[in-house]
């Protein structure tokens, strides 16, 4: 199954970069991370053969949060340019842009879809299962993560569809209590996809895959580089004095 998965993984990323440097825009991968998940998933169940209620359920869960993700950005990328982030890759990369995103952009992405995808490769090796207790719990946690990020990508969306002065940043809804509601929907979803194959012989090793995500999200491309946009926004940084960064708090005295 994990030879499976690379095959997967690899031939669908080939295809997105084929299509990026066919419409010269790269940042159609991001509309193509939530759906490759959802590929792996039905694409392994298919070639296992073996459908239990756990099965299903998980492959529900990664399904729903894949379809969601990718039509929330293709909506939002519509009538846009490419993503300013691979704009400048494509201005700093020059003449080698071609190779090095092939490389450093779909083909390393696919590696961190690999990763994420532990526990669906698990269920689909182990083939027929039950959901327990602790697979229930990871269903509720999962529940409550995509409560956080599809509520607060739609009180962003709604709030980016009203005029604003300059600088103005979103400090309401679920943003009143943290800075990054979506990123913290994310995280909680894969832990609770961790917390449904726990109970598989070895499901323990799959927590590589929340681990990844929760890593990603905090270190790499997901806060640091967002909130670097806003380093010269004194709102932002007032907002951010008082905001929790990720986990939903109360909001501190500034």
């Amino acid at each position: 199954m994990i030879l499976t998965a690379v095959a997967i993984v690899w031939v669908y990323m080939t295809l997105f970069y084929a299509l990026a440097m066919h419409k010269k825009d790269s940042s159609i991968i991001d509309i193509g991370w939530g759906l490759g998940f959802v590929v792996i998933a039905w694409a392994l169940s298919i070639a296992s053969g073996e459908w239990g209620a756990g099965n299903l359920i998980l492959n529900g869960l990664v399904t729903i949060w894949g379809l969601r993700l990718a039509a929330h950005i293709y909506i939002r990328k519509q009538g846009k340019p490419e993503d300013w982030r691979y704009a400048k890759w494509r201005k700093d990369w020059g003449k080698t842009y071609w190779r090095r995103s092939y490389l450093e952009i779909f083909m390393l992405q696919g590696l961190m879809m690999l990763l994420v995808s532990a526990p669906i490769v698990l269920a689909a090796d182990h083939g027929k299962f039950s959901m327990t207790p602790v697979a229930w719990i990871g269903f509720v946690i999962w529940a409550v993560g995509f409560f956080f990020e599809a509520v607060g990508d739609w009180q962003l969306s709604r709030w980016l569809k009203v005029k604003h002065q300059k600088n103005d940043i979103m400090t309401a809804g679920l943003w009143r209590y943290t800075r990054h509601p979506n990123y913290f929907g994310e995280i909680t979803q894969w832990w609770g996809i961790w917390l449904v194959v726990l109970s598989l012989p070895s499901g323990w090793l799959a927590i590589v895959s929340p681990l990844t995500i929760t890593y990603l999200l905090l270190k790499v491309s997901g806060i640091p580089m967002l909130e670097k946009k806003y380093k010269d926004n004194p709102k932002f940084q007032a907002y951010k004095a008082r905001t929790s960064a990720l986990i939903p708090l109360p909001q501190r005295r500034a």
